[in-house]
């Protein structure tokens, strides 16, 4: 490739070929020549603007993190209530699943890849878990749940399970699963709350496993034509 391609910075150039490259066929799978010759930049450009493949690998994914906080952000922003709100995380996860480039987590994939102990990626990989943790904690203040931080951490597992399990099955309809379960949850905390008593302990109902089922029905029964 010739080096005049755009104006756009070395860094930049990298991690777009970066981008592109380790979201579709995986951080460790990829060369870093297959990287350098997609960024149409000479090795030493790459060692002397990150340093190493696994600072490329951190900074690939610290971008992704920053477009995923907007993109969630932007979507909250739409609505008011604290329950429509949680729901829309998982109606953008919905439609990110059924895009045609959809490859799962990029930072689920990246820690599955990578070796044991504490690395760069998988500092950014918590961070961004602790980042949509503490959105759902919020979130769950913000709806009145007794116990938000419970809630929070059962709203991010669900969140996970529809990432993976979109990814695994290759079926979008898995987050809406997902979704359906997380609306019996704030059905139940909405009970909850309503059935506390003033000053006193939660007395809210526990979660319905058969009221779940039959959400979860309900959602993947096929629509007459």
């Amino acid at each position: 490739m010739v080096a005049t391609r755009s104006d756009a910075s070395v860094r930049e150039r990298l991690l777009a070929a970066a981008n592109e490259l380790f979201y579709e066929e995986g951080v460790h799978t990829v060369g870093i020549d297959r990287v350098l010759e997609r960024a149409g930049v000479a090795k030493a450009s790459l060692y002397g603007t990150f340093g190493s493949k696994e600072e490329l690998v951190r900074a690939y994914l610290e971008r992704r993190a920053l477009a995923r906080r907007e993109r969630i952000s932007a979507r909250i922003a739409q609505y008011d209530d604290p329950r429509d709100r949680i729901l829309s995380i998982f109606d953008l996860l919905a439609e990110t699943a059924a895009e045609a480039n959809f490859r799962g987590c990029a930072f689920i994939s990246a820690c599955a890849e990578g070796p044991r102990g504490p690395t760069p990626s998988k500092q950014v990989a918590a961070d961004q878990r602790a980042w949509v943790r503490g959105l759902f904690t919020q979130l769950a203040r913000d709806l009145g749940a007794p116990d938000p931080m419970k809630l929070a951490r059962q709203l991010a597992v669900l969140y996970d399970g529809g990432l993976i399990g979109a990814r695994m099955d290759s079926d979008p309809g898995v987050v809406r699963d997902a979704r359906a379960i997380a609306e019996c949850l704030l059905d139940t905390q909405a009970g909850a709350k309503a059935s506390t008593p003033q000053g006193g302990a939660p007395g809210g109902r526990a979660f319905d496993a058969t009221k779940a089922r039959a959400k979860l029905a309900r959602k993947r029964r096929p629509r007459p034509s």
